[in-house]
């Protein structure tokens, strides 16, 4: 549903989304980027919607030195449990396998009041898997840990953030964190870039209390907020001092309908 199930044309879209230069990098990927980069925030819309914007993080990692990533998103089914993590397993995409790092996921439990494994809260949702590829483009290798939440407050994205940043603290060098979510959800262009610019205002600053202060004030319908929120967190702790909007983006700035739109980000905490 969200790209082609055919791996040289998913190769192609991605390689295209990298090159796009009025939404993306501009250019394919790998980056010189020497600063170190603890987590980005990506959209998880299909490819031809939100692609371009999601190639500007992946190629701000791709130079990184990363082999673990962990992965947070909203649960849009509302199945399994509040706070789920996935253990064990491989994930299959068009362009290949992609491991669970097992321990990396046992640590993170352990340090959480909020977690529970389970497989089928992950069975049916596409936010975190829609990262795999950009993932794979990039990095031969890679094991990750997926998380997606329905309870998504407050003191659930510093129990959560906290637990992450515990968890990677000995191997922040070689982890990186993602938070997928899309922001404003079906309203007018102009309104979505008003209200997402505020909010991402806050995440820039890595102010998780404003960040859901400006969420209830403006009623910003951002799917995964307790992902970014809980990456912002974990991010913080493991020593990032700010985030960098590298785009923004809505669907009807790439499709010319600004009727009803969704906004995206791409951003990296450094």
């Amino acid at each position: 549903m969200f790209y082609p199930d055919n791996p040289r044309e998913l190769r192609d879209l991605i390689d295209q989304s990298f090159r796009n230069s009025r939404f993306g990098p501009g250019m394919p990927p790998p980056s010189n980027t020497k600063k170190k980069i603890y987590g980005i925030v990506s959209p998880h819309a299909g490819y031809v919607y939100s692609g371009t914007v999601a190639a500007n993080g992946f190629f701000e990692i791709s130079s990184s030195d990363f082999q673990d990533v962990v992965m947070v998103g909203p649960n849009h089914y509302g199945i399994g449990k509040g706070v789920a993590v996935m253990r064990e397993g491989i994930w299959e995409t068009p362009l290949g396998d992609v491991e669970i790092n097992t321990s990396l996921a046992d640590e993170i439990a352990s340090r959480s009041g909020v977690t529970d494994f389970s497989d089928v809260s992950h069975s049916k949702d596409h936010c975190l898997e829609v990262q795999l590829p950009f993932l794979q483009y990039i990095k031969q290798r890679v094991r990750i840990v997926p998380i997606v939440l329905i309870i998504q407050d407050i003191d659930t994205a510093f129990d959560l953030g906290n637990a992450i940043a515990d968890a990677v603290a000995d191997n922040v060098d070689t982890t990186l964190l993602i938070a997928s979510s899309d922001l404003t959800h079906y309203e007018p262009n102009a309104q979505a870039h008003e209200k997402d610019s505020e909010l991402i205002k806050a995440v820039l600053a890595l102010d998780v209390t404003k960040f859901y202060a400006v969420l209830e004030r403006l009623d910003v319908s951002a799917c995964g907020y307790g992902a970014i929120a809980a990456v912002m967190v974990a991010a913080k702790s493991l020593g990032a001092t700010k985030g960098e909007l590298l785009r923004y983006a809505t669907s009807g700035d790439v499709t010319g309908d600004k009727s009803a739109v969704v906004g995206y980000s791409s951003i990296v905490f450094v």
